[in-house]
C-alpha cells in the first residue's frame, strides 16, 4: 500500500462525509454531488485494492488485512443503494456514516500494512 495514497483516500472521505453532513442538516435528499463523490471514493478504493492484493506477502495478519480491505470496497455501493431508497435527510447521513467508516478502516489499514514493515 502507498502511504500517501492511503492518506488522499482518507481526507477524501473525511470530506465526502462533511458535505453529507452539511446536507443531512439542511435536510435535503441526495443528489448528484454524493453519488459523483461515492463514485470518485470507490475507484480509488479499488485501486488501493488492487495495490494492496498485489504486495500481500508482506501483510502479517493477512484475514484481518483482507476483510478491511474487502469492507472499504463493498461500502459505497451499499451506501449508495440505502440512501437512495431513504429519500429523507437520512440517506445522507448513511453515505456521511459509510464515508466516515471508510476512513476510519483504512487508517486501520495503514496499521496492519505498517506493523509488517
Amino acid at each position: 500500500m502507498i502511504g500517501a495514497f492511503s492518506g488522499w483516500l482518507i481526507g477524501a472521505a473525511l470530506l465526502l462525509a462533511l458535505v453529507a453532513v452539511i446536507t443531512a442538516i439542511r435536510d435535503r435528499p441526495m443528489g448528484v454531488v454524493l453519488l459523483a463523490g461515492l463514485a470518485v471514493l470507490e475507484v480509488a478504493l479499488l485501486i488501493q485494492a488492487g495495490l494492496a492484493l498485489a504486495e500481500l506477502g508482506q501483510v502479517r495478519e493477512k484475514a484481518t488485512f483482507i476483510g478491511y480491505l474487502a469492507a472499504t470496497v463493498v461500502l459505497p455501493p451499499a451506501a449508495v443503494w440505502w440512501g437512495r431508497a431513504e429519500r429523507t435527510r437520512w440517506g445522507p447521513g448513511v453515505i456521511a456514516v459509510a464515508a466516515f467508516t471508510i476512513a476510519v478502516m483504512t487508517g486501520r489499514l495503514l496499521q496492519l500494512w505498517d506493523a509488517a514493515a
